[in-house]
């Protein structure tokens, strides 16, 4: 399909991979509507599109909020004259150990990540449905395959973002004209790490060779322009599968890691984040990178990997004993 021209909801599109993708679909001359909840975000993210040369239209919108949902898919409808393309992508996190972290932080996070999406889905789908296409984009993430220690709520989330995508995709089976297509990126160096919930005590960043929003951006168009159904940004589809299938060894040994990880990384305190309010300033698309940390985060990022190795042999092990 064309990009030029298409019209295009992005919810979540006033920091990180949202804004980089309204970004990238204006500069094809797309049409959009970018929904978040902080207006200093959208505002700027909105400016930055107009100067790319696309159309823009926003509102300030919380995805937890189905009635408002619902509201903002109608008045997107009538901007627009319809949909043809709604990238699902708000995405919160909280970092610490389960019992650590409050419970209503737990919630938040379950809210956001999969109910707000699911709001998403359910108030665009019925505009897919009497258009008899449509594209619903779904960002899920690495998370989705892996399980995180420390980010138990997340994990949830993402896990049933993934089966949630799979049951629609059943349901408009009928409809080829109708696409669920779902995203995952690893890593990516957003302003997520300054956004997230933290009670670990340790001061978060991203390891080396975090995604740049623009890569996952890139993949989003590419979904738009030939739309599939799983589409994985830094790592072979096949890595994932292998991933999953020794999770229950590499869980373990990646929460002894972040244990200690936890104690001896530079401290900070503990926050909400952005959880429960949006940035007061705009949080541009890309995160900072804190240089001081790069030897530790190195190591972080090899010992991610020979623990995936480890688990995945632990675990072929066990399944021929």
């Amino acid at each position: 399909m064309k990009l030029k021209g298409m019209r295009v909801v992005i919810m979540g599109a006033s920091s990180g991979i949202g804004a980089a993708t309204a970004i990238a679909f204006a500069r094809e001359g797309a049409r959009l509507v970018l929904g978040a909840r902080g207006r200093e975000g959208l505002e700027d993210i909105a400016r930055r599109c107009e100067e790319a040369g696309g159309t823009v239209d926003f509102g300030v919108v919380d995805v937890t909020d189905a009635a408002a949902v619902k509201r903002f898919a109608h008045e997107a409808r009538v901007l627009l004259g319809g949909i043809d393309l709604w990238f699902s992508n708000v995405g919160i996190g909280v970092v610490g150990k389960y019992h650590e972290v409050p419970i209503e932080d737990h919630r938040t996070v379950v809210e956001t990540n999969l109910v707000g999406h699911m709001n998403d889905a359910h108030a665009v789908l019925p505009i897919f449905l009497k258009q008899e296409h449509g594209i619903w984009v779904n960002m899920i993430s690495v998370g989705g395959f892996i399980t995180s220690p420390y980010a138990a709520a997340y994990a949830g989330s993402k896990f049933g973002l993934r089966g949630f995508s799979a049951a629609l995709r059943g349901e408009v089976r009928k409809y080829p004209r109708i696409h669920v297509c779902d995203v995952y990126p690893t890593f990516v160096d957003t302003p997520a790490t300054g956004h997230a919930g933290n009670y670990t005590g340790a001061r978060l960043s991203f390891p080396p060779g975090a995604l740049a929003p623009e890569k996952v951006a890139r993949a989003v168009l590419a979904v738009a322009r030939h739309p599939r159904d799983t589409t994985v940004v830094g790592a072979p589809e096949s890595a994932l599968k292998l991933g999953e299938f020794a999770n229950p060894v590499n869980a373990a040994l990646m929460d002894r890691f972040m244990e200690s990880w936890s104690r001896r990384a530079e401290r900070a305190p503990h926050t909400t984040g952005t959880m429960y309010a949006p940035p007061h300033e705009p949080s541009g698309v890309h995160g900072e990178r804190h240089r001081s940390g790069q030897q530790s985060q190195h190591t972080l990022l090899k010992l991610g990997l020979a623990f995936a190795a480890a688990a995945l042999g632990v675990e072929m092990v066990r399944q021929r004993s």
